[in-house]
């Protein structure tokens, strides 16, 4: 990841807790024909000191045979992005823009055996369920024979993550003025992420004069 300014650089355990709150994201690897993509949710763990990012394909899915222990994926983690036009700063001659948030995570990714399976399922609908305001479903509710049948037909894989780089693009760099208009802006969207992001940039100068909180 190319970081524009420095200012905009999400700090290493900051990055890493981002990921792990969003859950989903894109992997990307190349083989000979080119990169292949796939959006996947995914667990993140903390093993040996080492961050441990684990998601599942299904068996045909062409990044599985790439999971070969020495061959690089990329995961990139995206959060709320914003179109800035121009004439929303107070100050002239400004140049449209977009704010975003984005993480990527890199390093080897290992195919895991089939008899793991069970536990990636169990640990990912555990982080996905507890967010949910029910009572969470576990694997254990699904019919045996259906249960045993869809875990079959996945891949478990580990990605070691090696690299953590992590963006947060909002307009560190601008004036107070225009920090205010821009995130008042965001903060009376109709668009929920649009209001995360005026939230975030309200909490980054806390001691602004704003005119909407974002909601």
């Amino acid at each position: 990841m190319h970081v524009l300014r420095p200012q905009f650089r999400i700090e290493e355990q900051r990055a890493l807790e981002f990921a792990g709150q969003r859950g989903f994201g894109m992997i990307v690897a190349a083989d000979e024909r080119g990169p292949r993509a796939s959006h996947v949710p995914f667990v993140l763990d903390q093993r040996d000191g080492r961050a441990i990012v684990q998601i599942h394909f299904t068996a045909r899915n062409p990044l599985v045979p790439l999971a070969d222990g020495n061959r690089r994926f990329l995961l990139i983690v995206a959060g709320d992005d914003a179109y800035i036009s121009n004439d929303w700063y107070a100050s002239p001659d400004n140049v449209s823009t977009w704010l975003y948030e984005a993480v990527h995570l890199s390093g080897a990714a290992h195919l895991r055996g089939l008899d793991e399976n069970r536990g990636h399922g169990d640990a990912l609908l555990a982080v996905a369920e507890s967010r949910l305001p029910k009572r969470p479903w576990d694997l254990a509710q699904m019919e045996p024979d259906k249960r045993e049948s869809m875990l079959a037909a996945i891949r478990v894989i580990d990605l070691v993550v090696d690299t953590v780089e992590g963006q947060a693009k909002l307009n560190q760099h601008k004036s107070d003025a225009d920090h205010i208009a821009v995130a008042d802006r965001l903060a009376r969207s109709e668009e929920t992420g649009h209001r995360r992001l005026a939230r975030k940039m309200q909490a980054l100068r806390p001691g602004l004069a704003y005119r909407t909180v974002g909601l």
